[in-house]
């Protein structure tokens, strides 16, 4: 996945984070874990991270969004209509999430976290980034209005069946995720045609913690 932390020092932080919480669990993971586990001072993980602890998580699982939204944003290159765009989307979030390994381990030894960040306390947050980075890449078949909602209920799905798989339907698989979404994507209502419309040019967004 892409570094989206402009500042090596960030990026380490961050990077010593992800590791600590992997090896100690997200409670007990403290200051001192990350400043031995990065190299970083503590004055300058205050500095580039104030408030601490806390916000190091928070910016830990921004960074990870950021990230996650970025390889799905650069797998619909060659989408041509709206079922195919919504398809590689899809099945693209969805092998994302089981190949990640950190998340995996996280889900492993603290899932009663990690289920509330997809959940109840996170999935707000993920659908407000989901709605950013994909509205662009919807653009040229759904207006906002239809995007928006169609958007909420793509995230809402793709989390519950990788959370709670069913047999018969695999959202990792192009064909069955295909069969699946075809009937509730004709469902939306499509932006009128325009003669001459493209693509617009997009830009990946970043997200920062307050």
């Amino acid at each position: 996945m892409s570094q989206r932390m402009g500042n090596p020092a960030e990026a380490r932080v961050l990077d010593a984070v992800k590791r600590c919480c992997e090896q100690y669990g997200v409670a007990k993971v403290t200051i001192d874990d990350v400043v031995e586990a990065s190299g970083v001072s503590r004055a300058t993980i205050y500095r580039l991270f104030p408030g601490g602890r806390d916000v190091l998580f928070e910016a830990l699982r921004v960074r990870e969004l950021n990230e996650f939204f970025d390889v799905l944003a650069a797998a619909t290159g060659d989408a041509s209509t709206l079922d195919d765009l919504v398809v590689q989307l899809v099945v693209t979030a969805t092998v994302e999430l089981r190949a990640d390994q950190h998340l995996a381990l996280m889900l492993a030894s603290e899932p009663g976290d990690v289920l509330s960040q997809l959940t109840l306390r996170g999935l707000p947050r993920i659908i407000r980034v989901a709605t950013v980075y994909l509205v662009p890449l919807l653009r040229p078949y759904l207006d906002r209005s239809a995007a928006e909602p169609f958007i909420d209920l793509l995230v809402r799905l793709t989390i519950s069946h990788f959370l709670a798989p069913n047999d018969r339907i695999d959202l990792g698989d192009a064909d069955s995720a295909r069969a699946f979404l075809g009937p509730i994507i004709q469902t939306v209502p499509t932006a009128s045609t325009t003669p001459g419309l493209t693509t617009p040019a997009l830009t990946s967004p970043t997200f920062t913690t307050p």
